[in-house]
């Protein structure tokens, strides 16, 4: 059975950094497109940065080279590095993967139950 369990989330001020990990169980991260998304309250779920099976990475444009994405496939984990860290930053940051990378949550099959990132002024 497919598990995705995201970790690393907390506080942390303005200009702050924070790297946030995704352990596969049941799934090999290096054979599918894997992806960052965040949710905060009152807001749609959006995309984040994806990176593929093949390491190409997609970032939106709302990172702004803050945050970079990562696979270590020995370790079947995926981080994302997040640097520079805003206020509206502020969400659940959820992992998710499926076959190709795609802007859309609603394309991803598998999902974890995210972790909460706080950035406070």
């Amino acid at each position: 059975q497919v598990q995705l369990v995201e970790s690393g989330g907390g506080l942390v001020q303005p200009g702050g950094s924070l790297k946030l990990s995704c352990a596969g169980t049941g799934i090999q991260l290096q054979t599918f497109a894997v992806a960052w998304f965040r949710q905060a309250p009152g807001k749609e779920r959006e995309g984040v940065s994806c990176i593929t099976k093949t390491d190409d990475t997609f970032y939106s444009d709302f990172v702004k080279g803050r945050f970079t994405i990562s696979r270590d496939n020995a370790k079947n984990l995926l981080y994302l590095q997040m640097n520079d860290l805003r206020p509206e930053d502020t969400a659940v940051y959820y992992c998710a993967a499926d076959i190709i990378c795609k802007r859309s949550p609603s394309d991803f099959g598998y999902w974890g139950q995210g972790t909460q990132v706080t950035v406070f002024s």
